[in-house]
């Protein structure tokens, strides 16, 4: 075997400009890919960093039949304080969670006392929720500290702006509870917040106390709970996990109590993060393309200018099988110089981009630093597929040479 390895290595050094110009297109096919890769796995670890740890939380658990009816922000859907305490325990034995944070959510009126409009508001536990989202802090502008109290609020930008309202203002929330009745409380806005996905947010936050004083809540109801994971690679496992010790929580009707969703069902952004994804398969598809024809036209040529070669080293004993390994070593070895050069050179590309420090926008988020970065087992993946396909295209211009006849092969001009 080491003796074919020289041969066909020999082989290529024969025709110094077709190895080059092959083995050159396979690298830049490498490089390409692995800059998409980098580039885009960036831009999507980003923004799933911006939605997950500035609003969502890595999951969330909701009284079943509550995300279906998210829109109206039905407070009949809420859970007990019974079934919150429970659920409560049960998230608090499990290992992989870093933090949780229970959230009121209801829709009001956000008054200030000339002008009026609706508003979405969570009520949280503020270092709870910091804690299970830490990036809420860089959201908030105009803020007086990081810390909301009782009685104050952070309000949308979009009525920030609309409405002329600046931190120090007070304003008048107006709600009306489950049974029906309208209450309302001032506060005192204490920053105002951007929204991710653009200037049409209209979420606020209040303390969890003053959102059941507005809601007339004589005993705490929580609307969700959202999670923050200490390792989020490992959101499905825990995910699926999760559903399986929940699904034995029943209610009266002996129906489920509790619903698990990831972030991935929480957003529409999920399904830009599926277009990447898919954009990444159909590159790879295209580079497969690139390396299989390639070395195949290659491969048949260099069977083409060689075959009274061929009919010389079978006239003289040589086995098909050795005819075969030798062909097929060759376009193997293009495959290999094609994947260190490309790795090499890929991995020069993408630290110099991750040293020159460039920069996009997500949303309302500017400045977010281009962090590029290939995962090893892309690399080992993108490497032996071009290896595999390597072979692959080889194998039928070596099975055309290990048949050829010795006496038609010595005959050929």
């Amino acid at each position: 075997m080491r003796n074919l390895f020289k041969i066909a290595f020999r082989n290529l050094l024969r025709y110094k400009r077709r190895t080059l110009l092959t083995a050159s297109l396979v690298t830049l096919g490498i490089v390409f890919v692995l800059l998409f890769v980098s580039i885009t796995g960036s831009f999507k670890s980003m923004m799933i960093g911006q939605m997950t740890d500035s609003m969502l939380g890595h999951l969330q658990v909701h009284r079943k039949g509550y995300l279906a009816s998210i829109d109206n922000l039905p407070l009949n859907l809420n859970l007990k304080m019974q079934a919150y305490k429970k659920l409560e325990g049960i998230l608090n034995q499990q290992l992989e969670i870093e933090a949780i944070s229970p959230r009121i959510k209801f829709g009001g009126m956000f008054s200030t006392f000339v002008e009026t409009t609706n508003i979405r508001l969570n009520g949280v536990y503020p270092d709870r929720e910091l804690k299970t989202v830490p990036l809420l802090p860089s959201r908030v502008t105009n803020a007086r500290g990081t810390s909301l109290e009782k009685g104050e609020i952070w309000i949308p930008e979009l009525m920030s702006k609309s409405m002329k309202v600046n931190v120090g203002d007070t304003v008048v929330i107006i709600a009306t509870n489950k049974d029906g009745s309208v209450n309302g409380k001032q506060f005192k806005v204490a920053g105002v917040l951007e929204s991710i996905t653009g200037p049409g947010g209209r979420d606020g936050y209040i303390h969890i106390d003053d959102a059941m004083e507005v809601l007339r809540m004589e005993e705490m109801e929580v609307s969700e709970i959202a999670i923050r994971l200490k390792d989020f690679g490992r959101l499905q496992g825990f995910s699926d996990k999760l559903e399986g010790i929940l699904s034995g929580e029943l209610n009266k009707q002996g129906k489920p109590m509790f619903e698990v969703h990831t972030w991935e069902k929480l957003s529409p952004f999920y399904n830009i993060a599926r277009m990447i994804d898919i954009m990444a398969f159909f590159i790879k598809l295209m580079l497969i393309a690139i390396v299989l024809i390639s070395i195949m036209n290659v491969m048949i040529m260099a069977v083409y200018e060689r075959i009274r070669e061929i009919g010389t080293i079978a006239a003289i004993g040589t086995l098909p099988g050795k005819i075969l390994s030798l062909f097929v070593l060759e376009g193997l070895s293009l495959g290999v110089l094609g994947v260190v050069a490309g790795n090499i050179l890929g991995f020069i590309i993408i630290t110099i981009l991750n040293f020159s420090k460039m920069t996009f926008s997500f949303g309302r988020q500017t400045g977010l630093i281009l962090s590029a970065q290939v995962a090893p087992m892309d690399m080992v993946v993108i490497s032996l597929i071009v290896i595999v396909i390597s072979v692959i295209a080889s194998l039928q211009p070596a099975l055309k040479a290990s048949r050829m006849e010795p006496i038609k092969a010595l005959r050929h001009v």
